[in-house]
């Protein structure tokens, strides 16, 4: 054979070659590929080894993480593994497959994401967007944590959240739709679970613990102790009475509690911070003593009489027998809830927690139609008799005596009938002196 037909034959074996090459490279494979030249900065032109054939390489589809210089990624001479993504032409100078090193990154990336999902094993991954139902966080792969699975409780502003790193829980993995739900909630909930445990091992009724107000409802306070909650019941607040949580205390609120009982197979801690708190009645027969006179707040009323606040916690009963000089029915025909008004202490018991409170002792008592007749009549008395005998004027000072002391009770003029009577006798002693 000829020198120019064995030429011919090397060329139509070498087109042959190239031919079947080209039938050889399939989207999806995985190809090496050697940077020929980087064109405009925006893209690399490789050679796929072993076929003569040339590629594109576009700068986006270089790494998983953004490339803003594509020279500090690649270089001339290089050589990379790349996966065929689509043909876009037969012409080998103009290249013929787009190719991604990206995606293949990424097709390891969801191989050993695969593996930890199926060993039963977490993922540590940065937040980067903040968008509508949820985070969008870089796990080499995008993956999504909906709002529901942020934490353990609603979450206002997710925004917070954007730019930690945060362990999360694989919850579903769907490669071939480039789909990775992923929960934070779920550690959040085994983190406290193991708080919880530790705290409730180490608590026991009677310890004096610190906590923070966690939330509020309409029976009492949910405290925070670290990572376990606790209820203060209402009526465990304060030793007033308090109507609604939310009136003495506000969410964030650090506070110190006592601690009732623990109840581990009901998961269930009952405080309180009135406990915490100086007992009310302490020293009360120095703050309230007998005869003194307070500023009170009526706070219940029955049948038999009302209950005043002097001091907070502190709650006196005024007896109906009490109240006025005038007959009542009930305490609610003269008093009313909330009503500011004077006590005088009658008694005071300490240990028993009770004090005995009078309104009417601090009032004059009206004088009756007898009384005053009586009265004026024995006014007109004296003056017609005023130069009698000195007997007249003694029993007139005794009656006159006699009278204001009915008139007047005892706790609310200072003076005993003995008293009274005694000043009137002295008088009349003197004023026979005198004549």
């Amino acid at each position: 054979m000829s020198e120019n037909g064995t030429s011919q034959n090397n060329e139509n074996n070498e087109l042959l070659d190239a031919l079947n090459s080209i039938d050889n490279v399939k989207v999806g494979d995985v190809v090496k590929g050697e940077v020929l030249t980087i064109d405009d900065d925006q893209q690399a032109i490789v050679g796929i080894a072993d076929t003569g054939i040339e590629g594109v390489v576009p700068k986006k589809e270089l790494s998983t993480k953004p490339v803003d210089d594509i020279n500090s990624v690649i270089k001339v001479g290089d050589v990379m593994d790349l996966v065929v993504i689509s043909r876009i032409g037969t012409d080998k100078e103009g290249g013929s497959y787009l190719l991604s090193q990206r995606r293949l990154e990424a097709r390891k990336v969801w191989d050993d994401i695969q593996k930890e999902f199926e060993a039963g094993h977490t993922l540590t991954a940065p937040v980067t967007q903040v968008v509508k139902g949820g985070l969008v966080v870089d796990a080499g792969v995008r993956g999504f944590v909906p709002a529901s699975m942020v934490s353990d409780h609603f979450v206002e502003d997710l925004a917070q959240f954007k730019g930690q790193t945060l362990e999360f829980k694989i919850v579903e993995i769907e490669p071939s739709e480039n789909r990775l739900i992923l929960s934070h909630r779920a550690i959040v909930e085994k983190e406290r679970a193991a708080q919880k445990a530790e705290i409730m091992a180490k608590l026991t009724a009677g310890d004096i613990v610190e906590g923070k107000v966690a939330r509020l409802t309409n029976f009492g306070a949910f405290v925070d102790l670290g990572g376990v909650d606790g209820l203060v019941h209402v009526s465990e607040i304060a030793f007033e009475r308090v109507e609604k949580p939310s009136d003495v205390l506000k969410v964030g609120q650090e506070v110190k509690v006592k601690v009732l009982s623990v109840d581990p197979d009901r998961d269930r801690i009952s405080l309180s911070i009135k406990q915490t708190l100086p007992e009310p009645w302490d020293g009360i027969e120095d703050k309230a003593p007998q005869g003194s006179v307070l500023d009170g707040t009526v706070k219940r009323l029955t049948s038999f009489g009302a209950f005043v606040e002097v001091f907070p916690g502190v709650e006196g009963l005024v007896h109906i027998s009490q109240i006025s000089h005038q007959h009542i029915a009930t305490p609610a025909d003269v008093l009313k809830v909330g009503q500011e008004i004077k006590v005088k202490v009658l008694d005071v018991r300490p240990d028993d927690h009770r004090l005995a409170l009078s309104i009417k002792a601090l009032e004059e008592k009206p004088q009756s139609g007898d009384e005053a007749s009586e009265n004026h009549s024995n006014n007109n008395n004296r003056s017609r008799n005023n130069n009698g005998g000195n007997n007249n004027r003694r029993r007139n000072n005794r009656n006159s005596a006699e009278t204001s002391t009915a008139n007047a009770p005892e706790e609310s003029t200072g003076f005993s009938l003995g008293d009274l009577i005694g000043d009137s006798l002295k008088k009349d002693m003197e004023d026979n002196e005198n004549n």
